[in-house]
């Protein structure tokens, strides 16, 4: 596996992490690029040259967002598109509370978001999933999303801070279809196959059999009780039905898109 192939993978790492060197300007995009240009050409490697295109469209991407924030600084605050001003948002605070501390019930989004407050750091593939979660199974405002991630982040930047929350809201610049709503339990089971990023975020699971690993509300009492775990004591049952909130999401999404 390499860096195309993995950089989607949160228990294997193919990944730089040089995020916090960019956003605290140690480590400049520009020199950055040359040097992958200059070790593309150079490589005899017939993969690497790949890699380095690959990595080169992520600060690409990175770069886009300061652009987006230099002409649109409004989107700071409001929806790049204008229509999801009227978008009807919950206000629930439990919900929000439950978000922040990695208990929703869905393994993979509680330990991206135990990840983020252990170490301030959270896997990009898994940042796109909690991101989803928070705006369309929770139905809050992305205001709040991003609010903690800058609160928590060591590689917090104000541009693609914006713009992340912006593209999982489906308000931003190319931002995701509206209709595209991540299933927390597919995720992980394609992204974290063995479950050893969600074993190691979230401990009291690790002996949950794999194929419950993503969905302990599937496995039967006699397993549950197995792997010594009780749900709704040990771990919390799923805050949300992700077929209710898809639906629900979805009908909200539809209001704005026709208005």
């Amino acid at each position: 596996m390499n860096y195309d192939d993995g950089r989607d993978s949160p228990e294997n790492r193919y990944v730089s992490e040089l995020s916090p060197y960019l956003a605290f300007g140690q480590l400049s995009v520009r020199s950055l690029y040359h040097y992958l240009l200059q070790k593309r050409d150079k490589t005899q490697n017939n993969k690497f040259p790949e890699q380095a295109e690959s990595f080169i469209k992520q600060l690409i991407w990175r770069e886009f967002s300061y652009h987006i924030l230099y002409y649109f600084p409004h989107s700071i605050k409001e929806p790049l598109n204008e229509r999801f001003k009227k978008f009807a948002w919950e206000k629930s605070e439990s919900h929000y509370k439950v978000w922040k501390e990695g208990k929703t019930g869905y393994p993979l989004v509680d330990a991206g978001m135990r990840e983020l407050w252990a170490t301030g750091y959270m896997h990009n593939r898994v940042r796109m999933i909690v991101g989803s979660f928070l705006v369309k199974h929770l139905l809050i405002h992305w205001k709040k999303g991003e609010k903690w991630f800058w609160d928590t982040l060591v590689d917090a930047d104000l541009a693609n801070n914006t713009f992340g929350w912006q593209w999982a809201g489906g308000s931003g610049a190319d931002a995701a279809p509206y209709f595209r709503i991540f299933t927390p339990t597919v995720q992980g089971e394609r992204f974290d196959k063995e479950g050893n990023y969600v074993k190691k975020g979230i401990p009291e699971l690790k002996h949950i059999p794999k194929r419950y690993l993503h969905k302990p509300w599937e496995a039967s009492a006699e397993v549950l009780k197995e792997a010594c775990i009780e749900l709704g004591k040990d771990y919390p049952h799923p805050v949300v039905d992700h077929k209710e909130a898809r639906e629900r999401a979805l009908h909200r999404y539809d209001a704005v898109k026709s208005s």
